[in-house]
């Protein structure tokens, strides 16, 4: 898709770290961006910036843009994401059960071979990532 080798191209090339990026209806675009240090309002607005002028140069239709972090409830999608965040805990939906389950909530551990190690109390499961529908950080206060 030519519009999000565009996003992550620019985002990228301005420091940061694409997360997502969702079409809504009516043309609405987000993207969610992090960095190691957090994403600030500030953050959001450069990349708006850049994005929006980027748009009218490329010619790529969209009636809304919004960026924005991708919360503490942070989407995992990437390989890199599961590394960057071993050892925290993370809610996964799979699109094929195991044993009988398609839902996990555990500690994520070691990642080879494109099968995950996830920790759900004490019990490891190992979760092929081509099977995992949606994964989510767990926040902890």
């Amino acid at each position: 898709m030519h519009v999000l080798k565009v996003i992550e191209t620019t985002v990228t090339g301005l420091g940061y770290e694409l997360v997502d990026v969702e079409r809504g209806g009516g043309g609405m675009l987000t993207v969610y961006l992090d960095s190691p240090e957090g994403i600030d309002v500030n953050d959001c607005q450069i990349v708006s910036n850049q994005l929006t002028r980027l748009f009218l140069v490329e010619n790529i239709d969209y009636s809304r843009l919004e960026v924005s972090s991708p919360g503490l409830d942070r989407p995992l999608k990437k390989d890199a994401d599961f590394v960057r965040f071993a050892g925290e805990k993370a809610k996964f939906k799979l699109r094929m059960p195991i044993n009988g389950q398609k839902n996990f909530v555990g500690l994520i551990g070691e990642l080879g071979a494109g099968v995950l190690q996830l920790d759900v109390d004490g019990v490891v499961v190992a979760i092929e990532l081509a099977n995992v529908d949606k994964a989510r950080l767990v926040p902890t206060f």
